[in-house]
């Protein structure tokens, strides 16, 4: 991971909703939820939750695919292992 998808990454994670969102889309696990019923869990407007979920894709943290009518997120688990891993081997002095 480079620094500019890193920073994406940890500024779409710096709010309040983004951080449950993509908690509560963790725990989903690979079945993900639909953007309605993330919405209803942490209990936003669907129009707010959209701009949310929109900067979380664009940083790569979640992905989503259309069924149906319905858009189902999913965590990025690949993008946020590289972030972890990014942090540890960037931002962590290893001991010796």
């Amino acid at each position: 991971m480079e620094n500019a998808s890193a920073i994406a990454a940890l500024a779409s994670l710096s709010y309040d909703t983004r951080l449950a969102a993509i908690q509560l889309l963790a725990s989903a696990g690979e079945e993900g939820l639909a953007a309605g019923e993330i919405a209803r869990r942490l209990g936003v407007q669907q129009s707010t939750l959209s701009d949310h979920l929109r900067a979380l894709a664009a940083a790569g943290v979640v992905i989503f695919d259309r069924k149906g009518r319905s858009i189902i997120y999913r965590a990025n688990s690949k993008t946020m292992l590289d972030l972890i891993e990014f942090m540890r081997s960037t931002c962590v002095a290893s001991a010796t």
